[in-house]
């Protein structure tokens, strides 16, 4: 074995019995989170809507709101059923119960139909939520979400030093891709390993960069900054006028006003301005965006004139901004649909894999070479 070889191995070695331990973890918490809306629903049937009928009127919906939580005077922000039989979901981000934490909104279902409200939590208390939390930042909010991102980075190298070691050349990449396991339970579990790895490489080394991405933000954006213009929102506090005041158009009058910029896309969340800021913020998906549950294509609209504050077409976002609104949907498999899911959720089992084998394969080795010392001796 040379040298370089035997550098690669200890890389991958040391690394995998670091960090495996933690990427089992974030590779079953994401293969749950891939489903976690549907899981949410499964787990809380009372949260299902009775009818598959869309609300048609959204001010309707922020009325309820109000009149059920009269003191939650800050932006709340709904969000349009996915699917039929999904409820309208509802956030109000800056509860004073949750405030010592960096993200924990009230999360509030509401039936489209009835505008009945089914379920009233706040985020990080019921159990989606919670493996969501654990997932993003292990519980512990900013540090853990770091720690993650710095994860993610780490086990691109572990990837990176398995594919060097298991490389056979293009002339024998068929051969060796072929799907077999030997006989004796030393040879199986090495094929397993190397079956499990190679044939999940393209997707963990997907999951993994973008998750880092997704943990890192600032960092993440700081480089594309370099190479690209990043979008920013507009500002939106009120001014000392407007202090006080109620807004004066609806809701429907303000998604009315967002159509008529994109009159073909599909509505998908309505924030209300609350008491600091000017505005309702409109949000459309617009079909080739990549994530239709959180698109770009945003429209905002000044509560008190009616007036278009400012706009942002989602699929004439700069090269930069493409990057950042594909992070999600590639983590998730959403970008590619049902099926991208699906693969995201079942290689999200291949840490588990790559781990038990891993450590099976390095306890082999390290019985070999006692018995070889044994026998030397």
């Amino acid at each position: 074995m040379t040298k370089a070889r035997q550098l690669w191995l200890k890389i991958h070695t040391y690394l995998g019995l670091s960090i495996g331990i933690m990427l089992v973890l974030l590779g079953l918490t994401g293969s749950i989170l891939v489903f976690y809306l549907q899981f949410d629903i499964w787990l809380n049937p009372d949260i299902e809507a009775v009818s598959t009928t869309p609300a048609s009127q959204q001010q309707a919906v922020f009325v309820q709101l109000q009149q059920q939580f009269p003191t939650r005077t800050d932006s709340w922000r709904i969000e349009q059923p996915l699917h039929s039989g999904w409820p309208i979901m509802a956030r109000y981000y800056t509860p004073v119960e949750t405030r010592a934490l960096q993200f924990a909104p009230l999360m509030v279902t509401i039936d489209p139909a009835t505008l009945e409200i089914t379920s009233k939590r706040f985020w990080g208390e019921f159990a989606m939520t919670w493996i969501y939390n654990l997932h993003y930042s292990l519980l512990v909010d900013k540090t853990g979400k770091t720690f993650v991102g710095i994860i993610g980075l780490i086990s691109l190298i572990s990837l990176l030093s398995g594919v060097v070691l298991w490389w056979p050349g293009w002339h024998k990449l068929q051969q060796v891709m072929a799907w077999r396991l030997r006989t004796s339970y030393a040879k199986k579990v090495f094929d397993l390993h190397i079956l499990s790895g190679s044939y999940g490489f393209i997707v963990l080394f997907m999951l993994s960069l973008t998750g880092a991405a997704l943990a890192l933000p600032s960092q993440t954006q700081q480089i594309i900054r370099v190479f690209s213009p990043l979008a920013s929102s507009p500002i939106l506090a009120r001014s000392l006028q407007q202090q006080g005041k109620k807004p004066v158009i609806s809701a429907d009058t303000a998604v009315a006003s967002a159509f008529k910029l994109f009159p073909n896309a599909e509505l998908r969340w309505v924030e209300s301005p609350g008491f600091k800021k000017n505005s309702w913020r409109v949000v459309f998906y617009q079909q080739g965006e990549p994530s239709r549950r959180f698109p770009r294509t945003q429209v905002w609209v000044n509560a008190f004139t009616g007036d278009i504050v400012a706009s942002r077409d989602g699929l004439a976002d700069s090269a930069g901004d493409k990057v950042l609104n594909w992070l999600h949907p590639l983590h998730n498999g959403e970008a590619f649909g049902l099926t991208g899911r699906i693969i995201v959720f079942i290689c999200g089992f291949l840490p588990l894999i790559l781990f038990i084998t891993g450590l099976l394969r390095w306890q082999q080795k390290r019985h070999a070479r006692k018995r070889t010392a044994y026998r030397h001796s």
